[in-house]
């Protein structure tokens, strides 16, 4: 009764880590559309509803770095912490969303995350009206 036990928790622990590994909800390591690593973005889940915040930045980063060229609330505002992609809902195979923040340039996209490499990788898309017309870049889940 006991192997029983232990094998029904086994199974519903790796269940639960499955079913996070398949939506965005951890930690992304970033990368810019030329392939450089840039930082890190949390991505957390509350009902369905997907928000990423900059966790922390490259060890060669400065922690006191600021938005200048953002817009709004976000202007002037340290990056870390910051809330850069707001909104994203399950949609079919992928997650799309109102808004992301390229906080290099300051300027918001849409945005579209699918998940790749059994949640491995996410395919990051901003874009301007329709998909058509963005860029992509592609984000590591980090291990925990």
């Amino acid at each position: 009764m006991r192997h029983f036990l232990v094998l029904t928790v086994l199974f519903l622990f790796s269940r639960n880590v499955n079913a996070l590994e398949n939506t965005p909800a951890g930690l992304w390591k970033t990368f810019d559309d030329k392939g450089k690593a840039t930082g890190y973005i949390r991505v957390m889940e509350n009902q369905d509803i997907y928000t990423g915040v900059i966790e922390k930045g490259l060890p060669t980063d400065k922690e006191d770095k600021f938005c200048s060229l953002c817009k709004g609330e976000r202007k002037d505002k340290k990056l870390i912490g910051m809330t850069v992609i707001k909104n994203v809902k399950a949609n079919g195979d992928s997650y799309e969303g109102s808004e992301i923040l390229d906080p290099f340039s300051g300027n918001t996209y849409r945005v579209k995350l699918t998940l790749k490499e059994a949640g491995k990788k996410m395919e990051v898309r901003g874009f301007v009206g329709i998909s058509l017309f963005g860029r992509t870049q592609i984000w590591e889940r980090e291990n925990e």
